[in-house]
């Protein structure tokens, strides 16, 4: 696994977690010199599956610019019945009187979630609490206030209803948003009740999942690609590494488009040199100044 953005399926049962460990692992018996540096770029639960991000080396230090572009998921939920934790795996508080369901309600229910709004995630989430994972705390039996957070759900559809038992749901969301409090206030606002009995992450800004068994790696312009760039000079990457700024000179377009309406992710500038991924770079006037630097390049 060379350093750059790695692109996983991951299936339904092992943890995000135990998937990093297994590329930390085989980077390490190839290279045992050099303990790799290696994250994920945002996990998902064990019963969930799909598009799993792995970031190698450098690529670490972009986990923050991948929080605030469209994600993309598909999900069963499962109605008259809410669980603990929002999945098929958790305790049921609660069940409701599924009859009052029909596909227009559920229209307009789902409608009203669209835009932004304030969400409070379950206890059993990966959400910081007192600077501590909500489950970590929630697992040693301590009472989890946990707070609402302000959400944005893009676009949100039904593909197909099997009531009164389930239905099938696609939604476009930013980052930090919880699919299994989305179909727990449904639920609520329905007052019958549900749960997610399937969740699968469809793609991470322009990548999708790469299915069962494959994967894929990304490196140069197809690297946060929603930013736009900036071409540099021998003697740029010099003063860039040196902490000096360089004129701002001529900005090129992104290599991919957001989805119309999508809050902009305020994304630094890329600065490329000899093709690959040097630097992010922050505008001062009419000048720019390393924000990141990549050391060996993407």
């Amino acid at each position: 696994m060379t350093p750059g953005i790695h692109l996983f399926h991951k299936p339904v049962g092992p943890t995000s977690f135990s998937l990093v460990q297994e590329c930390i692992r085989t980077i390490h018996a190839a290279h045992p010199q050099h303990p790799p540096s290696v994250c994920h770029g945002g996990t998902l639960d064990p019963f969930a599956s799909g598009l799993l991000l792995i970031l190698v080396e450098p690529a670490t230090q972009l986990f923050d610019y991948l929080h605030a572009v469209p994600k993309v998921y598909e999900a069963t939920v499962r109605w008259g019945v809410e669980t603990e934790n929002g999945d098929p795996l958790g305790n049921i508080t609660s069940t409701g009187d599924t009859s009052v369901l029909t596909p227009a309600r559920l229209d307009e229910v789902l409608g009203t979630f669209v835009g932004w709004r304030e969400q409070t995630p379950h206890v059993t989430s990966a959400r910081r609490v007192g600077g501590e994972r909500a489950y970590v705390r929630a697992r040693r039996g301590e009472q989890v206030q946990m707070p609402a957070a302000q959400v944005y759900l893009h676009e949100a559809s039904w593909l197909a209803h099997d009531l009164p038992n389930q239905s099938r749901l696609r939604i476009t969301v930013r980052g930090g948003y919880y699919v299994r409090a989305l179909a727990r206030d449904i639920g609520r606002t329905l007052r019958c009740g549900a749960h997610l009995g399937e969740l699968h992450r469809v793609s991470i800004g322009p990548w999708s999942d790469p299915g069962p068994g494959k994967s894929g790696e990304l490196h140069g312009s197809q690297i946060l690609p929603w930013a736009i760039r900036r071409i540099l000079t021998d003697q740029e990457v010099g003063e860039l590494r040196q902490g000096r700024y360089i004129p701002r000179g001529k900005l090129l377009p992104s290599d991919w488009d957001l989805p119309a309406g999508f809050p902009n992710p305020q994304a630094p500038i890329r600065g490329f040199h000899k093709d690959l991924l040097r630097f992010l770079l922050d505008t001062e006037g009419d000048k720019l100044r390393a924000r990141v630097t990549l050391r060996g390049g993407l």
